[in-house]
């Protein structure tokens, strides 16, 4: 099916690849294309995504177009083109808000579960950064400790890459985790969790991987043969998630690991660009059917998260944003807030900006550009999930560590508020992360500003040196986070030292 849309006056539109959030609103002088099915773009966008995606896009005007599979749309000339095979036009004759809750009821409604609580009530603490590739039951146990010792309170801790002996192979390598139980049992008794990275790969001339393709659990690609894929770690073959017995042999190692006392994995990979349209499995599936699978997987365990994963809306799991460089820039801090809006728009209500200061480990390498870390860190305090890799008291002087520690102090005031939306958002699907027009029409073009739910705003600030910055106050009765009373609409010029970032409440909650 073709739908030729011509867009309505001052209407602007989000969603389908977290990917292409910079470029959101889409408006009439957009050009932008996207293969939802491919993560390939034209019309100047280039190349693909390693994020989050789902067909369904919203606009300010009170429309959607959705389906339950992928489907290709271009804005161009003030005309959104949608090719797929199911693409439906809603139009509620409402706003953004009722775009989205129709579009959410119908093709993503809420299931009524949210991932762990603890995953949004404390930091979480993951390993990649730094120890990439090196992580040891010492060395792990010491970089909590200290976080916990320079005063940063418990949580979730996640043991990234190279904790197994091999890809595929999930027990711990116990040349490097002598005692694994009592590892975990030392993290809890600090008022930790933790979290274990895996991947839907197997590595190539191993034990287990003779013994899965024998078992013929592993994709075939278009020959015949066991399908073997470059990744950013070399070369391996890949479940195939579409068996039942291939999903049943990963969760029995799995809940092995849970029995030893783990509470979780971060779900790494499974990225549409790993699968082929012409693979080999036992349930036919396409690329987008793959990534959805792999993200079925975390169901079962409340401690997820996924950085790639197609539809899923509404589904308890916690999404982070891809890697990003330590930039100013929209590929680093001034493009999380579109991020976290469109991964809301698009029924993922359960959000992480990635690490603290970036997750791009190359990037990140050298001189830590402090002043980026603590915006950085203000973003994350007020986003539902907030993680650090880096130990800020190793990378920051004094003052920025202050800055950090005062963001951290906000988050804990905010903490209930953010596990009522939570709840919120299993109950009714509506996003944590809300873009301004969801709330103030009339605010729908400002794009470095967020709700947080509908009586919190939240004005960030991600250009470098910048100590003021104007706010944007939507309509009623606000209070300023030092007490200041404003009304709106309006907007205000506030000064914004390292320390500061400006959150609005709205003074007398009117239940919208």
């Amino acid at each position: 099916m073709t739908l030729t849309i011509p867009l309505l006056d001052g209407e602007l539109w989000w969603g389908g690849a977290v990917a292409d959030a910079s470029a959101m609103p889409f408006h009439a002088g957009t050009r932008h294309s996207r293969d939802l099915a491919h993560h390939s773009g034209a019309l100047g966008h280039e190349g693909g995504q390693q994020n989050q995606s789902a067909p369904v896009l919203v606009s300010s005007g009170g429309r959607y177009v959705a389906s339950s599979s992928p489907f290709v749309f271009t804005f161009d000339g003030g005309v959104l083109s949608v090719v797929g095979g199911d693409v439906v036009l809603g139009e509620t004759g409402g706003t953004l808000r009722d775009a989205y809750r129709e579009a959410s009821a119908t093709f993503f409604p809420p299931s009524g579960a949210t991932p762990a609580r603890e995953l949004f009530t404390g930091p979480q603490y993951n390993t990649w950064i730094e120890m990439p590739f090196t992580p040891t039951q010492e060395s792990v146990l010491a970089y909590v400790r200290r976080m916990l010792d320079d005063g940063m309170p418990p949580g979730v801790v996640m043991i990234d890459d190279c904790w197994a002996v091999d890809y595929g192979v999930w027990s711990f390598d116990l040349a490097r985790f002598p005692d694994p139980r009592g590892m975990v049992e030392q993290l809890h008794a600090w008022g930790c969790r933790v979290m274990l990275w895996v991947v839907p790969f197997v590595s190539a001339d191993s034990f287990v991987f003779r013994t899965l393709e024998a078992a013929g659990l592993l994709i075939r690609d278009a020959s015949g043969g066991t399908a073997v894929r470059r990744w950013w770690n070399g070369f391996s073959a890949l479940l195939d998630l579409s068996n039942p017995a291939s999903v049943s042999w990963l969760c029995d190692r799995l809940d092995a690991l849970v029995e030893l006392g783990v509470d979780g994995f971060k779900f790494d990979a499974g990225d549409l660009d790993h699968y082929r349209d012409d693979d080999v499995t036992v349930g036919g599936y396409s690329p987008v059917e793959m990534c959805e699978a792999w993200a079925r997987v975390g169901l079962r365990y409340p401690f997820n998260e996924y950085r790639a994963c197609w539809r899923m809306g509404g589904q308890g799991l916690a999404q982070r944003l891809h890697d990003r460089p330590p930039s100013w820039g929209s590929d680093g801090i001034a493009g999380l807030v579109p991020a976290l809006v469109t991964q809301g728009l698009i029924g993922l209500a359960y959000s992480c900006p990635d690490m603290v200061g970036g997750g791009e480990l190359d990037a990140m390498a050298g001189v830590v550009d402090q002043e980026l870390f603590v915006r950085y860190a203000q973003v994350a305090a007020l986003s539902p999930m907030m993680q650090f890799s880096l130990s800020p008291s190793r990378v920051l002087d004094e003052e920025r560590r202050a800055a950090v520690m005062r963001a951290l102090e906000l988050r804990a005031q905010l903490r209930d508020e953010v596990v009522r939306l939570v709840d919120e958002a299993a109950a009714t699907g509506e996003p944590v992360v809300r873009a301004m027009g969801y709330h103030e029409p009339e605010l729908a073009g400002v794009t470095d500003q967020f709700f947080l739910g509908a009586d919190v705003v939240v004005a960030p600030v991600v250009e470098r040196g910048a100590r003021t910055r104007t706010v944007q106050v939507p309509a009623g009765e606000w209070v300023l986070d030092d007490g200041t009373a404003l009304s709106g609409p309006g907007s205000v010029e506030l000064e914004v030292p390292l320390e500061r970032v400006p959150v609005l409440r709205r003074a007398a909650t009117t239940g919208r």
